[in-house]
Parts: C-alpha cells; sequence; structure tokens
C-alpha cells in the first residue's frame, strides 16, 4: 500500500491553482494555533500577579478576553473558508480532468464499468470524498500546529515534565499506523460492497417491467438483501476500526496526565513552582488533549476521503485511453473499406466471434450485412469507427489502416445509427447537431431542418409548441419508439459522413414510416458506402450486395436474386421470414 504522503503528493497537483485559499488556511490555523498557549499563560498572569497583591489593569482583563476569542473566530474563519475554496477548485479540476479521460478512453472502460459506478464517482465519491478530506485536512493542520504551539509553551514552562510526556508519542504514532491500516483496507471493501449494490438497483430499475412480468421481484429482494447485508457488515467493521482510536488515545493521554499531575505536585512541594506555573502547565496539558483526540480520530476520515478521491485519481490517471495514428487527411474519405483476415474473440466466449473474415467494400456502395444472431454482423461493423479492436488482420480506409488514422478524423468518415437509440435530456436540435455549430446557428437549423425532413420527422417537429427547441426527456422519453429511432436517423443524416453504418436502423418503425424512411434513406445513400446490418430482409432487397455470416465467418455473398438462387443461408432466412 503506497504511504500517506505517497497518496497525498497524488492529488497534490490538483491544488496547484488554490495556493491562496492555502495559504489562508495556514494562516487562520497559525493564529488559532498561538492562541491556545496564550490562554494558558494569561491564566499564569493572573494566578501569579492578580492574586498576590501585584496591580492588574481590570478593565484590561475583559478587553484581552475578548480580544482573543474575536481572534480566535477571526482565524477559524480564515482557516475554514480558506481551505474550502481550494478544495472546490481542486474538484472541479479533478472532475474536468475525469471527464476528459472519459471521453478518451478505450471502449472496454465501459465494459468493465457499469453506468452507476462511473456516476458514483463523477458525482459521490469526488463530492464526498474531497469534502471528508478537506475537512479533516483542516483539523490535521490546526491542532497539529496547535499541539506544537502547547509542546513549545510546556517546554518553557518546564522543559522536564515535558520531554516525559513526549515517550508516549512513538507509541500512539504505532498504535494509529497499525489501526489506520486496517481502517484504509476495510474502507476500500466497503466501496467495493457499495458499488456492486448499486449494480443491482440499477439493473432493476432498468429491467423493472420484465422483473414484474416474470414475478422475480422475491429473488431480486434475495440479491439485493444479500449485498446490503454484507455492506452492513463492512461498515460495523469499519465503526470498529475508527472507535478503536479514541478510547486508546484517550487513555495514553490519562496515563501522561497521571504522571505529569503527580510530578508536577512532587515539583511544587520542593519549592520549584509557583502556583500560576503549576496551573499553567495543567491547563496547557489538558488543552493537549483535544488536539490529540482529534489527531487520533483524523486518520478515519482521512482514510476515507482517500479512498474515494482515489477512485476518481485512478479514472483521470490510469484508465487506458485509445491509441491512434497521426493521419488527418484534408479532404473526406472516398469510403472504400477491406477487411483482411479479421479475427476478433471475446474474453467471456469460447468460440470466435469473427473468424478470418475477408471482405471488400467499395466506395459508395451499399453492403448488408445478414445473418442469424450472433453471426457478428455488428461486431464486424464496430470495428470500423474501433469501437473493438480486431485481434488479428487488418482493416483499412482508403488502403489506410484504420490504426494508422488520428482516432478523431478516423470517426468523422463514420455516421452510425443503432439499434440501441440513446437521446439526450435536450433539445432537439441538439440531439441532432450534438453541438456542431461550426457553420453558424441559422445554417446548423437550416441543416438540421433538411435531416428531420428527410427522417419524416419535420411535420411532427414543427407541430411542437417550442418546434426545434422542444426538450425531449430522458433518453427521449417523450417520443414514442418509432420517433426516437428517425430521430437518431436524423442525426446521421446531419453528420453527412462519407461511410454510414446502418444497424437495424428501422427497426422500430411502422410500416407507414418505414416506407418513408427507406426512400429517404436510399435517396441519401447514393454515392455513399453503407453498411445496412438488418434482420429484416424486406429492407436490405435493393442493397447492392449480400453479405451472408454466420458463427463468425463470411459463407456466401452476392446481390439478393443471387443469393434467392442459391438457396444457401440467405434463401433459408428469407423464406423463414416470408412463409405464409
Amino acid at each position: 500500500m503506497p504511504t500517506l504522503t505517497a497518496r497525498f503528493r497524488r492529488l497534490a497537483p490538483y491544488f496547484r491553482t488554490s495556493r491562496t485559499g492555502l495559504a489562508a488556511t495556514i494562516v487562520g490555523a497559525t493564529l488559532m494555533a498561538l492562541t491556545e498557549p496564550m490562554l494558558a499563560d494569561f491564566m499564569k498572569r493572573l494566578l501569579d500577579d492578580g492574586f498576590t497583591g501585584q496591580q492588574i489593569p481590570l478593565g484590561l482583563v475583559p478587553v484581552a478576553i475578548v480580544g482573543l476569542f474575536a481572534l480566535r473566530s477571526l482565524a477559524g474563519f480564515l482557516s475554514q473558508y480558506g481551505l474550502a475554496w481550494a478544495g472546490q477548485r481542486a474538484m472541479l479540476r479533478l472532475r474536468e480532468a475525469m471527464f476528459t479521460r472519459l471521453m478518451k478512453a478505450k471502449p472496454a472502460l465501459f465494459a468493465e464499468q457499469t453506468a452507476s459506478g462511473l456516476t458514483n464517482i463523477f458525482v459521490y465519491d469526488i463530492q464526498g470524498g474531497l469534502q471528508i478530506l478537506t475537512n479533516a485536512m483542516l483539523t490535521l493542520v490546526r491542532d497539529s500546529l496547535t499541539l506544537v504551539a502547547l509542546i513549545a509553551y510546556l517546554l518553557w514552562l518546564n522543559w522536564q515534565l515535558t520531554l516525559f510526556v513526549a515517550v508516549l508519542f512513538p507509541t500512539l504514532a504505532f498504535v494509529m499506523r497499525k489501526l489506520g491500516a486496517r481502517l484504509h483496507r476495510l474502507t476500500v471493501e466497503t466501496h467495493r460492497a457499495a458499488d456492486e449494490l448499486a449494480y443491482v438497483v440499477e439493473e432493476n430499475v432498468l429491467a423493472w417491467r420484465i422483473v414484474r412480468l416474470q414475478g422475480a421481484e422475491a429473488a431480486q429482494g434475495r440479491r439485493f438483501g444479500a449485498r446490503a447485508e454484507l455492506l452492513r457488515r463492512l461498515g460495523l467493521k469499519v465503526a470498529v476500526a475508527s472507535a478503536s482510536m479514541t478510547p486508546v488515545t484517550q487513555m495514553l493521554a490519562a496515563v501522561a496526565l497521571s504522571a505529569v499531575i503527580t510530578l508536577a505536585l512532587w515539583q511544587s512541594q520542593a519549592g520549584g513552582a509557583t502556583v500560576g506555573s503549576f496551573v499553567a502547565f495543567i491547563s496547557a496539558m489538558l488543552m493537549l488533549v483535544a488536539p490529540l483526540k482529534h489527531l487520533s480520530d483524523v486518520m478515519a476520515p482521512i482514510t476515507r476521503g482517500l479512498v474515494a478521491v482515489e477512485r476518481g485519481l485512478d479514472l483521470a490517471e490510469t484508465a487506458p485511453t485509445e491509441a491512434g495514428g497521426t493521419l488527418r487527411p484534408a479532404q473526406r474519405a472516398r469510403g472504400e473499406v477491406v477487411f483482411e483476415g479479421v479475427g476478433l474473440a471475446y474474453h467471456d466466449q469460447a468460440a470466435p466471434a469473427l473468424a478470418e473474415v475477408s471482405l471488400t467494400v467499395r466506395a459508395g456502395e451499399t453492403v448488408a450485412l445478414v445473418g442469424p444472431s450472433g453471426a457478428g454482423k455488428t461486431t464486424l461493423a464496430n470495428l470500423l469507427p474501433r469501437f473493438l479492436e480486431p485481434g488479428r488482420g487488418r482493416i483499412t480506409l482508403d488502403g489506410v489502416a484504420l490504426a494508422d488514422w488520428d482516432i478523431e478524423v478516423l470517426r468523422r468518415q463514420f455516421a452510425f445509427v443503432s439499434q440501441d437509440v440513446v437521446l439526450f435530456n435536450d433539445t432537439i436540435l441538439a440531439n441532432v447537431s450534438l453541438g456542431d455549430m461550426a457553420a453558424g446557428e441559422a445554417a446548423t437549423e437550416a441543416r438540421v431542418r433538411e435531416a428531420l425532413a428527410a427522417a419524416a420527422l419535420a411535420d411532427f417537429v414543427a407541430g411542437l409548441p417550442q418546434g426545434l427547441h422542444t426538450v425531449i426527456g430522458h433518453n427521449g422519453s417523450e417520443l414514442s419508439g418509432g420517433q426516437r429511432q428517425r430521430l437518431a436517423i436524423a442525426r446521421a443524416l446531419f453528420k453527412d459522413a462519407p461511410v454510414l453504418i446502418l444497424d437495424e436502423a428501422t427497426s422500430a418503425l411502422d410500416s407507414e414510416s418505414e416506407r418513408a424512411v427507406q426512400a429517404a434513406l436510399e435517396r441519401l445513400m447514393a454515392g455513399r458506402t453503407t453498411l445496412v446490418i438488418a434482420h429484416r430482409l424486406s429492407t436490405i432487397e435493393h442493397a447492392d450486395r449480400v453479405v451472408a455470416l454466420d458463427a463468425g465467418r463470411v459463407v456466401e455473398q452476392g446481390t439478393h436474386a443471387q443469393l434467392l438462387a442459391r438457396g444457401g443461408l440467405y434463401a433459408r432466412l428469407h423464406a423463414m421470414q416470408f412463409k405464409t
């Protein structure tokens, strides 16, 4: 496990723009620390001078007390606000770094991490972790400085007794280190268990219809209960480890205090100290208990805060990003795509998803990919924008390997409409253009209207109260299934990329809408390389070529009529769909 210093050093770069706030915190904490021995010394002077016949101006007493506490209040506010300001700026920088990394992360990250897990890291882990951490750091800085100031004052009052107290510090440090290591391990396990619990909730929120239709509420309840019980047990273990620090610290402080009082009384009887010195020393000793207790308690929140923040740091700094070449052609691609002996196998599957696929798609050609479920159609399409990487073989676009293209430039060459439509809780304009306003607002709106018209949505949008500026709700919840699908098609049309990938693009449309969209797509696919993935074979009869896949291999290819005449896989699939 990395040392505490190494873990803080990892977080330090995000505080570089927060030096003003950190400086204010140090100044405020130092002033607060200095007021602690000042209180003890004030008591010493009152006892030694005020009660022994020496005159102390009475008017100065309330002025000194009020002034001292006013200074403490101001210093406390300064230190707390300064660290909060620094923490909020650091949180902003960390979140920006995380989101930037997320936008460039390898697609495998989204398969390994759940949506709820990533959301928790961005929102709750960073927010809660940094808040806990900044509060704990304020305690650490303020009470450490207070401890130093009080020990310095004690050394000045009576160095022999102070050295005796100092012997107990190594014991305290050893105990805190052991308990801190166990607390860190338990906190990591707690976060992992919390993610698993959140994932169960996420799954049941997304699948609530099927859960209720299948009567699976009890089974899912048991699944939830098992993970909730694990989280409860870990929470208790964390509480035990955290609570153990306080009584240990208090016992050590009690031993030290009893020994010191005994020795101080012995010194006083020997005539070596005044009443004021004795009271001041004991007062300062008692003042040590609070910062010692706080410092012993601070390890638990520091550990919790660091564990939470480190999840964000891992995402911002170590999540693998996509690698691409440097080719950035000035013009758009012609659209010739070649697969050369391409193979791919998923880790959790014994059989390969693709096996030695060789296929040439000429620029401007419309090629339909057909086959039974699991044949590799969608996998093949996902290789083009490099959402997946082939295990062997290579793929070229206009004769250049995909790996040699700049990844951003490469993806500008593809428009993609999937059977799984994803829409944003934003306006229709924003969902179609996805923020692309390079041509200016008016020109962008005109292009969006053209795309909506081509997708048979123009009349629907024109009838909305806010038109293009209508917000469509979470994942297009305000739209019907067919409207959502057509909006995704409009988005692809707006992009106007040289290569168009349609993965069941008309699957959610009724017959009337499908005919309108299909006609628009046929006009727009002219001169553009198009890959069409479809189970409904009626939608691809006019493709230039049909490629049939089975078990990750190309088994036949040709026109619709040629494959029907051949009587192979395509003919069998066609007969199954159209038998009467």
